[in-house]
C-alpha cells in the first residue's frame, strides 16, 4: 500500500496557501475550488508553481480539518482574497509515497504511522501531503500518486 518510509530533510518552501477549516463531510467540496483560487492568484500575479499542490494539515485530521491548501512557489505571493503568503519550515520528516485513489489514504496514513512509533520516532502534531500524480493526469487511480509526510520532533 505504501513505499518503505525514509526519514529526510525537507528545505523551507514557500508557498501560496488557504487556510480551511471545515468538517471532514466537506472535505471534498472546499479541495477544488481552493486549489482553483490559489492557481488563478498566482497566474493573475504571472506566478508559476515550483512543484505540485499539497495539503498542510495544522493537526491530525479528526471530524474536522484544520489545513491549508499550498501551491509551492519561488517568492512570496502578494495576499488576494483568501489567498496568502506562507513558508512550510524545514524540518526532518518521516516520508512515504502511497500510490491508489484518495478514499485509501486513511488506510495508508494508518500504516505510515504505526511504521513511525514502530522505528521510535516521536512526530510533531501537523503532517503534509503531496499530490505527485492525482485525476488531473488520468482516471486510473490505481496509478495516482500522493507523498505523505509527517514532521518528526
Amino acid at each position: 500500500m505504501i513505499e518503505t518510509p525514509v526519514v529526510v530533510d525537507a528545505p523551507a518552501q514557500e508557498t501560496a496557501c488557504i487556510h480551511i477549516v471545515v468538517p471532514r463531510a466537506e472535505i471534498q467540496t472546499v479541495m477544488g475550488p481552493g486549489i482553483m483560487e490559489i492557481f488563478e492568484a498566482l497566474a493573475a500575479q504571472g506566478m508559476k508553481p515550483t512543484g505540485p499542490w499539497f495539503t498542510h494539515h495544522l493537526k491530525r485530521p479528526d471530524d474536522t480539518f484544520d489545513f491549508e491548501i499550498c501551491v509551492p512557489v519561488a517568492s512570496p505571493v502578494t495576499p488576494v482574497g483568501r489567498v496568502k503568503a506562507g513558508q512550510m519550515p524545514a524540518h526532518t520528516v518521516a516520508r512515504t509515497v502511497y500510490q491508489g485513489g484518495y478514499e485509501g489514504l486513511g488506510e495508508a496514513w494508518g500504516e505510515f504511522l504505526q511504521w513511525i512509533e514502530a522505528e521510535g520516532h516521536e512526530s510533531a502534531e501537523d503532517l503534509w501531503e503531496v499530490y505527485m500524480v492525482g485525476p488531473e493526469s488520468g482516471p486510473d487511480p490505481s496509478q495516482w500518486r500522493t507523498q505523505l509526510n509527517r514532521p518528526l520532533n
